[in-house]
């Protein structure tokens, strides 16, 4: 049997949990019902929630709110002009700051992103928080790879898209990334922000500090499942070819409720170009 690694993701919504209030008792269900041995989800509570309590406040927590990409975006205005096409704006919620768009990427450029990855794609990394630097990650079982910003002429025009959507700077934008879900992949819930204490953070924010918020596109429709989940907001995205779901953070801590994850496809392929936005220039 693979082993089951504990991750500072799996860490945080166990806190997160805790401090909704969920009994132990509640939460190992939780853990079970998703897969996890039930000696590892115990012994991930126990150092966990030990952790928690002997730690100081988090730093996060003391962080002031930072601008976000995208905060005047509301479904009040349903059609929005972005440099060179228009975008619909199918659902906005405000807390979690989730809105999801229509038709943000044409059919074409749907295909051309995907051909041009993959001959490239590998197994996906996340970043490991201890060092800053990215390893493979059981909770993510998909394939992957990333473009360098404006890496091609399909990549640079939707990335001058997405910035003028967005009312964000072109050049605070990480180039796109690429993921493929096979049958059974999926991507567990997480955080996108970089965790103010863990000890590799600064290394990875001297590339241009925090990330303040994640696109997600679509670059196909999955034959069934792969939508992307907020558990806490209770909301489910479908995955549709050329749509895509934004959200923001201000801040790098759970009170935003942006956790979020890939459910599993259960048949077909799940193909999606992910852009993330960072507070300053990404280099």
């Amino acid at each position: 049997m693979t082993a089951q690694l504990i991750t500072a993701e799996l860490r945080r919504w166990i806190v997160d949990q805790a401090t909704a209030g969920h009994s132990p008792e509640t939460v190992l269900d939780a853990m079970k019902a998703s897969g996890w041995d039930e000696d590892v989800a115990i012994a991930a509570m126990e150092s966990t929630l030990a952790q928690h309590l002997q730690r100081p406040e988090a730093a996060a927590a003391n962080e002031p709110a930072r601008p976000m990409p995208g905060a005047s975006i509301t479904a009040s205005t349903p059609l929005l002009r972005s440099a060179d096409r228009e975008v619909k704006v199918l659902m906005a919620l405000a807390a979690p700051r989730v809105v999801v768009f229509g038709d943000l990427l044409s059919e074409a450029e749907c295909a051309e992103l995907i051909e041009l990855a993959r001959k490239r794609l590998v197994r996906s990394e996340t970043v490991e928080v201890q060092t800053g630097s990215s390893t493979v990650n059981e909770a993510r079982t998909s394939d992957g790879m990333f473009f360098d910003p404006g890496e091609f002429p399909v990549c640079a025009r939707i990335e001058k898209r997405i910035a003028a959507l967005l009312g964000w700077p072109l050049e605070n934008g990480e180039g796109l990334q690429i993921l493929r879900y096979r049958p059974g992949a999926e991507y567990k819930p997480h955080y996108d922000y970089f965790d103010p204490a863990e000890p590799g953070t600064p290394t990875i924010l001297k590339r241009g500090g925090q990330r303040v918020a994640s696109l997600v596109c679509y670059l196909n429709t999955p034959d069934a499942g792969g939508a992307t989940v907020f558990p806490d907001a209770g909301l489910d995205v479908a995955p549709v070819r050329g749509n895509a779901v934004f959200f923001s953070y201000d801040r790098p801590d759970p009170s935003t409720r942006t956790l979020h994850g890939g459910a599993p496809v259960t048949s077909g392929e799940k193909w999606v170009a992910t852009k993330w936005m960072r507070e300053g220039r990404f280099e």
